[in-house]
């Protein structure tokens, strides 16, 4: 009976040592392309400022989106566009110009010609 308790606590015991020698190695080869946290992100306030020294004007919205920000802004040029940032190096990823907004006056001209 106490043989058999020693080569069971053995047997443990030799099981748990393997497995500590077996982590380290294992954390070793994890991928290198592992997705960054959260922590990496860059916080809003740094991404409009990173876009208003690129020449963005008139940011109206940031906001957390997948794995990106998107940015409502106006360009240089006064486009409005929609922005896809880079979270962590806060890059422009992609640029989607908007469609001019129609002004007041389009708008009522619009409803008066429904109207006849």
């Amino acid at each position: 009976m106490k043989t058999r308790t020693l080569f069971a606590s053995l047997a443990i015991a030799a099981g748990l040592v393997a497995g500590a020698a077996l982590v380290p190695a294992i954390a070793q080869n994890a991928p290198a392309s592992a997705p960054l946290s959260d922590a990496a992100w860059l916080g809003i306030p740094q991404i409009h400022n990173k876009l208003s020294a690129a020449g963005y004007r008139d940011i109206t919205s940031v906001e957390r989106e997948r794995n990106r920000y998107e940015v409502k802004a106006t360009a240089a040029d006064g486009q409005r566009v929609e922005l896809y940032v880079d979270p962590h190096s806060g890059e422009v990823i992609k640029t989607e110009r908007k469609r001019a907004e129609r002004s007041d006056d389009d708008r009522d001209r619009g409803a008066k010609d429904k109207r006849d």
